[in-house]
Formats: C-alpha cells, structure tokens, sequence
C-alpha cells in the first residue's frame, strides 16, 4: 500500500449527498474479483451517455478537461453508503483518486478506503462548499493541498481547514501499512504479552 503524507493535487467537485458504493461502481462493471481493471467503470452510470457504453458525458464533471488529472474528489454527506464492495474505493484507487473530503462516510467505506490507501478526510459541509467554490476551472486555481502530516486542507484563496483522523487511521496511512502489517509492526509486544500471560494463567492455554 502507498503511503499518504501530503497530496497537492487537482480537485474535482462532486457535490452531491448519499454517494453510494454501486454509484461509485456499478455491479455490472464488476467483472472479476481482482484489484484491477476497475477504472474504466468508476462512475459508470455518470460518466458515459449510456449503461454499458463508454462515450463520456461531457456535463460529468471528471469529463471536463478542467479536471482533469483528479487526485482529490470533494462530495457530499454519507459518501460511499450502500453496499460493503471494496470494489468501490479500488476504482477510486486505479483511477488516481488518492484523497475523499465529504462532511460523512459510511463506516465500512470509511475503513476500506484505510486499508487501500486513500485519505477519507471530514470536513463542515460549509468548508466543503467554500473550497468547492474556489476550485475553478483554472490551472492556478483548481488545485488543494492535503496535508495528514498537519492534518489541514489548504485551498486557494488562503482557505485552511484542520481535519480529525484515529491514531491508528494516520499511522496506517503515514506508513503505508494494512491491518496486517499494522499487527506485525506490534509483534514483539504482543509475543511478550503472551509469554507473560503463559506463566500467569497457563490452563488458558492447554491443549
């Protein structure tokens, strides 16, 4: 998994509530259980005139040239609700995006977004709609900065909001560990606390 420190990237708006995981990718575009392959089915049903075409609608606005290279999508309430398919954040992975700010997330989303590397950022629908603003269609103005290292997002204009994340969530992301590796990284302890537990309540362990 890559690691996330801080990302300047463009910024694309999406602004829109109850996001959800078949939106992000349809079942149909779901056509193995791999990683990859993925991308071209983000968004289908927004991005393409037709289901199961692939002539972009120009209006969608990850379409619009302004756009792109998106690295970092700005959204709505309750982003990625629905279903549990982790599909879901690997076409936003394969596709570029490296960073979600969206006021709320579902949780099972919020986790798998964790565990593949890509920053699920919470900020006030208001700071949300004010960094939305000032990202123009503008090569000088599209662009934000999201920073974990100092948990801000920095736009244009001078607009800098601070952001919360678990501990364990930005140590995940900053060293670029999965749930397993991030259990291995506490090997030793865990080891020492068996053998302490052993000599303390050694039937636990009979077999």
């Amino acid at each position: 998994m890559r690691p996330f420190d801080a990302l300047t990237a463009v910024a694309a708006p999406l602004l829109r509530a109850n996001v959800d995981t078949d939106a992000i990718i349809p079942s149909r575009e779901m056509k193995s259980v791999s990683k990859h392959g993925l991308a071209d089915g983000l968004f289908a049903g927004w991005r393409y005139t037709a289901i199961g075409g692939r002539d972009p609608d120009p209006a969608f606005v990850l379409n619009q040239p302004a756009y792109a290279g998106t690295q970092i999508l700005l959204s709505g309430e309750n982003f990625g609700c629905g279903s549990s398919r982790e599909h879901a954040v690997w076409a936003l992975l394969e596709y570029g995006i490296r960073a979600v700010v969206a006021p709320s997330f579902a949780p099972i989303f919020h986790g798998n977004c964790v565990r593949n590397g890509i920053l699920p950022v919470r900020l006030e629908p208001e700071s949300i709609a004010r960094l939305a603003a000032a990202v123009e269609p503008d090569p000088q103005r599209r662009t934000l900065t999201v920073d974990l290292v100092r948990q801000r997002v920095v736009g244009p204009g001078g607009l800098e909001f601070g952001f919360d994340i678990a501990p364990e969530e930005r140590e995940m992301l900053l060293e670029g560990l999965d749930a397993i590796d991030l259990t291995l990284k506490h090997r030793d302890a865990i080891e020492a606390f068996l053998a302490r537990d052993r000599e303390r309540r050694p039937w636990i362990y009979l077999q």
